[in-house]
C-alpha cells in the first residue's frame, strides 16, 4: 500500500533570516544575505564575500553548552525545534516516536571543528588532540543530534551527495514514509564552512565568484555570472504520511508527490553539457506525482550563478517538461539571496516551493540585469510576482554528478 505525504512543520536558519518565517519574508522582498566576510579573515584570500548566517547564539537558541557541537550541527538542531513546534510535534507525548526518523545531511560536515583541531595539533602537538574532534566533524552528527534531542528513533539516516544532499534526504524521506516505513520524518540538511581553506578549495577549483561586489556577486542566468557564493544555514521539514497529519489536525502546506534521483557519470565537477541527468531526474519526478507540465508550474532552480550549471539546468527544462512547458513555468533562484548554502540548499528550497505553493508568491531571482541569451525562460528577475501555483519542481545538483528533483503539488483533501 502506497501513502500519501505531506509536509507539516518547516524550520529554518539561513543568511536572510534566522526561521522559517523570517527566512521566506526576506526572500519575497528580494533580501539578500550576501555581504563581506565578517565572521573568519580573509587575509591572503582572493574571495571576499559570502552569504553568513546573521546574529545567531546557539547557546542561547538551544538553552545549553554547545562548545562540543559544531556550528552546522547547531543549525540543525534550532531548525529542527522550530519544525517540530510548527507542525505540533514538539509537546506531543502521545507519538510512537520508533515510527518518526530523522534524514539529516551535511555537505562537508564539521570542516571548522577539524581545521581548528589540526591547528591546535600542528602548533601543541597529537596529545593535545582535541576529544571531540571526532564526533564534531563527522558528517552524519546532525542527523544523531536531532534524533537525540527530540527522542526519535525510527529510520535516521544522513545524506552526503555535495550539493544535492538535502534534496535527497527529503526524497528519500518521501519514499521511506509513501512506503510505509515511518509515519514522520525529520527531512533536511546543514552546513556551516565558510572557514578559510574552504574557501581556498572551492576558488581555486574554480567554483566561486571572485566579484567581492555583494549586489552582483551571485546573479543567476545572467550573462555575466562567474561563479557561485558560499552561504550556510539549516532547513528541517516535516514529512507526515496524510492520514497521520490529519488525525492530528496539523497545518498541511503542500503535498509532497515525486521524487527523481539520476547520476550524470560524467565529471566530478561539472553537470553533463547535454543535461540528460538532471533531465531524467525531472521527468522521473513528474511521472511519480502525475503532474501536468502546463498548469501552474513554479520552479526553484538550483540556479548557481555558475557558467555551465545555468545554461546546463535551462536545457533539462526544455527537455524534461517541453519547450512550451518550460516557457510557461515561473522559474527563480532563492540562491541569488541566500547564496549557495551547499548541503542545506535542497531542503531550503523545497520549504520555497511549499509556500510558494502555499500563498501563490514566486520569490525573484536577484541581480538578473543581462540575461544570458542561453538562458531564455521567466526566471522572475527582480521582484516578486504573483501566480496560482498547483505544483512545483526544486532541482538540484550535486558534484560527482549527483541529480535530485522535487515535486510538490497544493493539498487536495
Amino acid at each position: 500500500m502506497e501513502h500519501r505525504v505531506v509536509i507539516t512543520g518547516m524550520g529554518a536558519v539561513s543568511p536572510v533570516g534566522n526561521t522559517a518565517p523570517a527566512t521566506w519574508d526576506a526572500l519575497v522582498a528580494g533580501t539578500s544575505g550576501i555581504a563581506p566576510i565578517a565572521n573568519v579573515s580573509t587575509e591572503g584570500l582572493k574571495v571576499t564575500v559570502a552569504a553568513e548566517v546573521k546574529g545567531f547564539d546557539g547557546a542561547e537558541r538551544l538553552g545549553e553548552d554547545v562548545r562540543h557541537k559544531d556550528l552546522n550541527v547547531q543549525y540543525a538542531l534550532a531548525a529542527s525545534d522550530e519544525a517540530m513546534a510548527d507542525a505540533g510535534l514538539g509537546e506531543a507525548e502521545d507519538l510512537d516516536r520508533t515510527r518518526i526518523g530523522v534524514y539529516v545531511g551535511s555537505g562537508i560536515g564539521g570542516m571548522k571543528s577539524y581545521t581548528d583541531a589540526v591547528d591546535t595539533m600542528r602548533s601543541r602537538g597529537f596529545r593535545r588532540c582535541p576529544p571531540f574532534m571526532i564526533p564534531m566533524m563527522i558528517g552524519n552528527m546532525a542527523a544523531g543530534e536531532v534524533s537525540i534531542r527530540h527522542k526519535l528513533t525510527g529510520p535516521t539516516l544522513p545524506v552526503v551527495t555535495a550539493c544535492a544532499t538535502s534534496a535527497h534526504t527529503v526524497g528519500e524521506a518521501f519514499r521511506a514514509i509513501k512506503h510505509g516505513y515511518a509515519d514522520a520524518i525529520l527531512a533536511g540538511g546543514a552546513e556551516a564552512c565558510i572557514v578559510p581553506e574552504a574557501i581556498a578549495g572551492f576558488t581555486n577549483c574554480k567554483a566561486l565568484t571572485r566579484n567581492d561586489d555583494p549586489a552582483t556577486a551571485c546573479r543567476p542566468f545572467d550573462a555575466n555570472r562567474d561563479g557561485f557564493v558560499m552561504g550556510e544555514g539549516a532547513c528541517i521539514l516535516v514529512l507526515e504520511e496524510l492520514e497521520h497529519a490529519k488525525a492530528r489536525g496539523a497545518h498541511i502546506y503542500c503535498e509532497v508527490v515525486g521524487y527523481g534521483n539520476t547520476a550524470d557519470a560524467y565529471h566530478i565537477t561539472s553537470p553533463a553539457p547535454d543535461a540528460q541527468g538532471i533531465t531524467r531526474a525531472i521527468k522521473e519526478a513528474v511521472a511519480e506525482g502525475g503532474v501536468d507540465a502546463t498548469e501552474g508550474l513554479y520552479i526553484n532552480a538550483h540556479g548557481t550563478s555558475t557558467p555551465l550549471n545555468d545554461k546546463t539546468e535551462t536545457i533539462g527544462f526544455k527537455q524534461a517538461l517541453g519547450e512550451d512547458a518550460a516557457r510557461s513555468a515561473h522559474i527563480s533562484s532563492t540562491k541569488s539571496m541566500t547564496g549557495h548554502m551547499l548541503g542545506a540548499t535542497g531542503a531550503l528550497e523545497a520549504m520555497v516551493c511549499a509556500r510558494a505553493i502555499e500563498t501563490g508568491v514566486i520569490p525573484p531571482t536577484i541581480g538578473l540585469a543581462e540575461p544570458d541569451p542561453e538562458c531564455d525562460l521567466d526566471y522572475t528577475p527582480g521582484h516578486a510576482a504573483s501566480a496560482t501555483v498547483r505544483w512545483a519542481l526544486s532541482t538540484n545538483l550535486g558534484f560527482g554528478g549527483h541529480n535530485a528533483a522535487l515535486a510538490f503539488k497544493a493539498y487536495e483533501g
